[in-house]
């Protein structure tokens, strides 16, 4: 009984201090009560949380603080504490409008500089230039943390990811040696974060780096007699992955079904064959400086290509004449090549799957994985028209993190609420949440142990498909309740194993270096464990510090108890031993391990 009220009390604060006394103990009616304690801590970080007269002040409840923290998890990759807390003395709504005012540098720019950096360095150190190759998929992740530790773009950068992992391409492919293109592509993404869908589809349609993944890069017009027709990869994923799907929704995410109860499907092989005549003609409109004194034009090796500059239409190459597509459009012959594909593109954005479709897919990257069809819906109506406009990515964001079913804490006791956490997400969470001991400033991260261990980095996908399908039951259980688990399909045995190895990497700072370099021999960063040191002389107090930062208030009493308990008996007389770092190690090893951390509710 005690735990439900208090949980009451978090979630709905405002039932109890709804009514007006005169004067009473608690939430801040404590003019002319004074307070005192046996106990009284007067270290200074402790002055505001250790004070006696908080038991009554109102300044010891970590209610809106556990909101915070859990509304942070679903927008960023991660917060410190001191953020927490400045983020919870203003509305959420707030924060989001100030976070669309700020802009990113440019990843493409980043990753280039930082490979002629990395040249310098690699050279001082005795190195042949010609030996070090570049830029490659290497420089884009190296930028990637660079922009990703320390900064201020925090919600545009986690919708860019999220992005990332719906309109996919991926260095784990033939496109590893082109660092820039990702850049560049990675650029797309963000910088359109807060812009418009439609434009977004567009820019991604003709980056060349997009072109080269799904082989509409010198995709010709038919030629019959010499056995040459239209490639059919982009026309099918644009349907399939980017804007529609595989069959009719309405507008709740759910399926139409037709008279028999099937679901029907949204196109066939006749209309990417259809598609697929748009999407020819584009190639190439610089190329990189070579020796073979290669130019500008259609059918150029992919190797030559400026991989951060849009394709152009060659009108030669683009099949002529009108195109079917769906529901009757028809695109007519005799316009432009660049017309036809901007045709196709508002089709596809204007098509009434679009709005859900996208819209689930963003609710499971950010908020969870089952939401209810209302949940859907709402974030629908304002993809189809927010104060006139379709596809307001402001409106889209705000509709997704300030929905009810997102912020009410009622939702965190339902049994189909939540979602488990991906790897890289996870990774990305303690590298934020806590301080790096950095010597140089260089936040460079290959991340292959990482990778190895997961599958899992940006843009580093092993298909079209993503990381896993945002469809997947894990198992019986999933399929009785009707419920889906993208994230638990790589869930695995052995990665579940393997990122218990990589925690404990992380968390021993004795050996490992959570942020290396490769043939660079620079310093490592370690975590800095630091701060949290002075909370490990209680184990109770480390791990309710832990709880904020990492499990959002909802770490389980048996939990909780679990990590005391093995907190507390790391003590003793040696000298030479670090009894509170090693207190603050295996609390956040057991922390950073736990159910409460992997599933966000």
């Amino acid at each position: 009984m005690k735990k439900h009220l208090l949980f009451f009390f978090l979630c709905f604060p405002s039932y109890f201090f709804s009514q007006h006394y005169s004067d009473y103990l608690g939430a801040g009616h404590s003019i002319g009560i004074s307070v005192t304690s046996s106990s009284e801590q007067s270290r200074a970080n402790w002055r505001e949380t250790a004070r006696a007269s908080n038991t009554v002040n109102g300044h010891g409840l970590d209610a809106r603080l556990l909101e915070t923290s859990r509304f942070l998890a679903q927008a960023t990759f991660g917060t410190d504490l001191d953020y927490i807390k400045s983020v919870a003395k203003k509305p959420f709504e707030g924060w989001i409008d100030s976070q669309f005012e700020i802009n990113s540098p440019s990843m493409g720019q980043m990753t280039d500089d930082i490979y002629n950096q990395a040249l310098v360095i690699f050279v001082a150190n005795g190195g042949n230039p010609d030996d070090y190759n570049g830029p490659q998929e290497d420089h884009f992740q190296y930028a990637w943390w660079q922009s990703n530790i320390g900064n201020e773009d925090l919600l545009r950068q986690r919708i860019a990811l999220a992005l990332s992992e719906i309109l996919v391409i991926s260095w784990d492919s033939n496109l590893d040696n082109y660092g820039v293109g990702f850049g560049d592509y990675y650029d797309v993404l963000k910088d359109n974060a807060f812009g418009n869908f439609r434009d977004l589809l567009l820019e991604i349609t003709l980056h060349p780096m997009m072109g080269g993944y799904l082989s509409h890069y010198n995709n010709p017009k038919s030629i019959p007699e010499e056995n040459i027709h239209p490639d059919e990869n982009f026309a099918r994923e644009i349907m399939q992955l980017f804007t529609i799907g595989l069959y009719e929704l309405n507008q709740d995410g759910s399926y139409e079904l037709d008279g028999n109860g099937d679901r029907i499907p949204t196109y066939d092989n006749d209309d990417i064959k259809e598609f697929a005549k748009i999407f020819t003609g584009l190639g190439t409109s610089e190329v990189e400086e070579n020796e073979y004194d290669v130019v500008p034009g259609f059918d150029i090796s992919f190797n030559f290509v400026k991989k951060n500059i849009p394709m152009v239409m060659y009108e030669e190459w683009h099949e002529p004449g009108e195109k079917r597509l769906l529901n009757g459009k028809i695109v007519p012959g005799g316009q432009s090549g660049m017309k036809d594909i901007e045709d196709a593109v508002d089709h596809l954005f204007n098509h009434k799957n679009t709005a859900p479709f996208i819209s689930l897919r963003l609710i499971q990257q950010l908020v969870k994985s089952n939401p209810s069809p209302a949940y859907i819906s709402r974030v629908s109506n304002v993809f189809n028209n927010y104060n006139g406009v379709r596809g307001n990515m402001k409106a889209v964001i705000k509709a997704i993190l300030l929905d009810e079913e997102a912020r009410s804490c009622s939702w965190i006791n339902d049994s189909n609420s939540g979602k488990l956490v991906a790897p890289m997400i996870r990774y990305f969470n303690a590298t934020r949440q806590l301080d790096l001991d950095n010597k140089n400033g260089l936040n460079w991260n290959l991340g292959r142990s990482f990778f190895r261990a997961t599958g899992q980095l940006p843009l580093g996908s092993p298909s079209v498909f993503n990381f896993y399908l945002p469809e997947y039951v894990p198992n019986s259980e999933f399929a009785d309740a009707n419920l889906k688990g993208p994230e638990f399909e790589i869930h695995t045995s052995a990665a579940s194993l393997a990122y218990l190895n990589e925690v404990n990497s992380w968390t021993n700072t004795n050996y490992f270096s959570m942020l290396s370099t490769r043939n660079l021999d620079l310093e490592d960063t370690p975590l800095n464990l630091e701060k949290l040191k002075y909370y490990a002389q209680d184990g109770e107090v480390l791990v309710n510090i832990l709880d904020k930062l990492f499990t959002r208030g909802q770490l389980s009493d048996e939990t909780k108890q679990i990590i005391v308990d093995a907190i507390e008996p790391l003590e003793g007389g040696n000298e030479n031993i670090d009894y509170m770092h090693l207190r603050v190690r295996m609390g956040l090893f057991l922390i950073l391990t736990s159910p409460d951390y992997v599933i966000l509710k």
